[in-house]
């Protein structure tokens, strides 16, 4: 496949950061990867300048009909979730639905795809204070306020702006697989897969914690260590905790359970091998620390809803 399209959204008093997460992962280059990157282009409204929070103000040569026209559509936010719509954006969401792209939103940006109803009968988040709301005004919405973000296939959102980072980071990895995804995750300093939800930012500050750093170096040594068994009583010996004062900690670093941690990171070292080798399943579930193929296949399935073999193979096609 050849250079893909992205669109996003600039609108008047938006804030630098929402667009940035996306100029930042697909309209930068990158020159230590071999793929030809994201066509990026900002789209406005109008070609008149918009203000951006902190007096700067932006202009652009691109219309809504280049924002409907990219592979990959991006509202990053709204002003108000409470406000309207303009007919205009909607037509142009509507358009592009129609011609196959892909509708992605950040944070409040839901509340545009709901008003252009490419989110009826669908799953969908938006940032944890406006998930009531979003239930309210557009009941053929299934509203999840837990994810970081969903994936429909065609239209994808996400949580709060941070959250916009995990999602674009997904959606590299849908289009050039987990090798890239993960490059790019760290060359923005993220993780490229973060496990739990948002309910763990909900009103819960954490303060700081000496243990935390105790943690994070259990979690860097069961990385080294996935095909091994780990339970949490290796992982709390690693960190020099008790079992039980383990659990708290981990829980109040990442938002999860020690499982759930370890099969996130499982899935995505099976990724890799997916994509990079031709070994059998069988081996990859074994080096990916799964039990047996059957566990893999399980766990594959619920968090990418396909099969370890239709990834390899869906991946190869995609990429020869």
């Amino acid at each position: 496949m050849g250079q893909r399209s992205v669109s996003v959204l600039g609108y008047d008093g938006m804030t630098a950061f929402e667009a940035g997460i996306v100029i930042e992962v697909f309209g930068l280059a990158w020159p230590d990867i071999d793929e030809p990157w994201y066509e990026l282009k900002v789209c406005t409204e109008t070609p008149d300048p918009i203000r951006v929070l902190g007096g700067a103000t932006m202009s652009s040569p691109y219309g809504l009909e280049e924002f409907a026209a990219a592979d990959t559509v991006v509202i990053p936010s709204v002003v108000d979730p409470r406000g309207e719509t303009s007919p205009e954006l909607i037509a142009a969401l509507q358009k592009a639905h129609r011609r196959g792209a892909r509708i992605v939103s950040i944070c409040s940006g839901a509340f545009a795809l709901a008003a252009a109803g490419v989110l009826d009968g669908r799953r969908a988040t938006t940032h944890w204070r406006y998930a009531d709301l979003l239930r309210e005004r557009y009941p053929k919405i299934v509203v999840d306020p837990e994810p970081l973000y969903t994936d429909e296939g065609d239209v994808l959102t996400s949580a709060g702006c941070a959250a916009g980072l995990d999602l674009a980071v997904h959606l590299v990895r849908k289009d050039y697989g987990a090798a890239v995804a993960n490059a790019i995750a760290r060359r923005l300093v993220i993780q490229p897969y973060r496990s739990g939800g948002q309910a763990q930012y909900i009103e819960s500050p954490v303060p700081p914690d000496p243990d935390d750093a105790s943690v994070a170096q259990s979690l860097g040594w069961a990385l080294e260590h996935l095909a091994e068994p780990i339970g949490v009583p290796d992982l709390a010996k690693q960190a020099g905790l008790s079992p039980r004062t383990y659990l708290r900690h981990f829980a109040k670093a990442t938002g999860t359970t020690p499982g759930k941690w370890l099969i996130a990171q499982r899935i995505q070292a099976a990724l890799t091998m997916l994509e990079t080798g031709d070994a059998p399943v069988e081996e990859i579930a074994l080096a990916a620390g799964f039990a047996t193929p059957v566990t893999l296949r399980h766990h594959f399935a619920k968090q990418l809803h396909t099969s370890p073999s239709a990834y390899r193979r869906t991946f190869r096609a995609r990429h020869s």
